[in-house]
Parts: structure tokens; C-alpha cells; sequence
């Protein structure tokens, strides 16, 4: 019988692909940015513009479904920011732990367990699951990292700053320049779609083995850090499938099919985007590595109970 076991096992293998070449000393320390530069400049851009380009609208334009697992993830987002930036911690760092709490890994685990578990009927709602989480909800999170990082008290000109700096993003004007593709009833041409994934392809496995990379690093897990993870991987694998379990069965009444792919994607554990931000803008990403690590681990046993009572 399929167990998520099978979906995880690759992420772990990765990971600690990355921590062994660090600790033997095969690669030097400044190989987790590097490695996680090469992901944000160039992998995931292709990969997300290579999703757009390829969504068939009239498959992923479900708006119950949408509206449902929409939801889930952005109540998690907004609440952990309102709880993090509360207890006075930067913007920034708010919104990479809002990630923490609600970026679900739909790419590297959703689509294999969510085919094996539900059939590939549930393929396309895990498209549409990745489209909000990859594209929609990260892009919300740059928003708000790009706003904290601006120090002028002129509104004007940090409207300014942060338009020119959100231009400039290529996590967000691939996925704009995707769009592209289908609303003008354009295909991407065979050399070009080849290119796209192949180095679309390399985005989660190298994000995966730089994280193994900064996990081999020895540095101290203060208790703040080790509970502010905790945290985080409760609402990740508790309060996020609830309160989408509530949004699917309660408010909008979805299928049992559709109520099972959104509860089942929305109780995956965090992605790596975070830790790409987190890396990526410079921020302390010790919480964020703990939170990746711990929740793929504890993942297993929550999405073998759920898929136990599902059945």
C-alpha cells in the first residue's frame, strides 16, 4: 500500500546529499547562497513560468476549489504574520514565517501522493493547489518582504522603490510573462519547452540540497527557535488542513474528491520557498530550515492518519 513515506523519501535523500558534500568538505560554505542564487535567478523562474504557460484554464478554473484551498493558506499566511509581527519581529521575517505556515511543497510531494492516494483525477486541483502556493501566495510574501525592506517615511517614495524592485524580480515577472502564453492563444515552441524543463526541472532538488548545505553549518538552536518552529509546524500540519476542511465541507460544499485533495495538499508540509527568501533576502533562515526539516518529518504521520480516516 502506498505510503507517504514514498513521497518524503526523496526530500530527505536530498537534503542530506547537501549536508554530507558540506561536512566532508566537498563543496565550501558559500555553497548554499550560490547554489540558492542559480534556484531564484534562473531554475524556479523557468518553472513557474513553464506552469502558466502550460495551465489549461478551462481545467484549473474551479472556483470553489480555488476559493477553499485559497483560503486555508491565506488565513494561515495572514495569521501568522499578524502573530509573528506582534511579537515585534521584522516585517520581513514575518512574512518568510507566514511562508513557513503556509507554502504546502504541492510541487516535490503534492502531485505523486495526491495521484497515488486519489487517483489522477486529482491532478488537476493539485495544479491549481501549486498555481495559488508557487505563484500567487509567494508573490504576496515578495510583496511584503520588498515593502519592509524600504526605510523611507515617504509614502510616495517607497511605492516607488518597491514597484521598481518588484519589476525587477524574476519570481515574479516569469510567472507574469507565462501568463502570456495562454491568454494569447500562443504554444511554446518544442526547443523552448525543452529548455524550460530541464532547468525548470532543477529548481527543487537544488533548493533541497542547499538546504542540506546550511543545515551542516554548526550553529547554536536557541529555545526561541526551537519553540517559534514548533509553532510553525502546527499551523502548517494542523491548522491549515482544519481550517480548510471547514472551507471545503461547510462553506462551499465540494465534492468528496475535491474535499480530499484540498485537505490532502493543505496538510503537506512546507516547501522550500521559504528558505529561498530566507536565503535569498538575507535573513536568518535557522527557524525556517527547522520548520522544512521538522514538518517533512512529522508530515508522514499526520498524512498516514488523515489518508487512514479518509479512507
Amino acid at each position: 500500500m502506498f505510503s507517504p513515506l514514498t513521497a518524503v523519501l526523496p526530500i530527505f535523500s536530498l537534503i542530506f546529499a547537501g549536508w554530507i558534500v558540506r561536512r566532508t568538505g566537498v563543496v565550501g560554505p558559500q555553497a548554499s547562497g550560490e547554489l540558492n542564487r542559480f534556484v531564484v535567478y534562473l531554475a524556479l523562474p523557468a518553472l513557474l513560468f513553464d506552469v502558466i504557460a502550460h495551465a489549461q484554464w478551462a481545467d484549473v478554473w474551479q472556483p470553489s476549489f480555488i476559493a477553499a484551498f485559497g483560503i486555508g493558506a491565506a488565513l494561515v499566511f495572514g495569521l501568522t504574520i499578524a502573530v509573528r509581527w506582534r511579537g515585534r519581529r521584522h516585517l520581513v521575517d514575518a512574512a518568510i514565517d507566514g511562508l513557513n505556515a503556509g507554502y504546502a511543497n504541492t510541487g516535490f510531494v503534492g502531485f505523486p501522493l495526491a495521484v497515488a492516494a486519489l487517483g489522477r483525477e486529482a491532478l488537476a486541483p493539485t495544479l491549481i493547489a501549486t498555481i495559488i502556493t508557487v505563484c500567487v501566495l509567494f508573490a504576496i510574501a515578495i510583496v511584503l518582504i520588498e515593502t519592509g525592506l524600504q526605510t523611507e517615511k515617504r509614502r510616495r517614495h517607497v511605492i516607488i522603490k518597491v514597484g521598481r524592485s518588484l519589476l525587477l524580480n524574476p519570481l515574479l515577472v516569469a510567472p507574469a510573462l507565462g501568463a502570456i502564453v495562454p491568454l494569447a492563444g500562443l504554444s511554446v515552441p518544442a526547443p523552448a519547452e525543452n529548455f524550460l524543463k530541464l532547468l525548470g526541472g532543477a529548481a527543487s532538488p537544488c533548493a533541497l540540497v542547499a538546504l542540506g548545505l546550511f543545515l551542516a553549518a554548526k550553529r547554536e538552536a536557541s529555545e526561541q527557535d526551537i519553540g517559534s518552529a514548533a509553532l510553525l509546524v502546527g499551523f502548517k500540519l494542523v491548522l491549515q488542513p482544519a481550517v480548510t476542511w471547514v472551507m471545503a465541507t461547510l462553506v462551499f460544499g465540494l465534492s468528496p474528491l475535491l474535499t480530499h485533495t484540498a485537505v490532502l495538499l493543505a496538510a503537506l508540509p512546507t516547501g522550500t520557498g521559504p528558505f529561498m527568501l530566507a536565503e535569498f533576502y538575507r535573513r536568518e533562515a535557522n527557524v525556517t530550515s527547522n520548520v522544512i526539516l521538522a514538518s517533512t518529518i512529522v508530515s508522514v504521520v499526520t498524512l498516514s492518519s488523515y489518508l487512514a480516516l479518509a479512507r
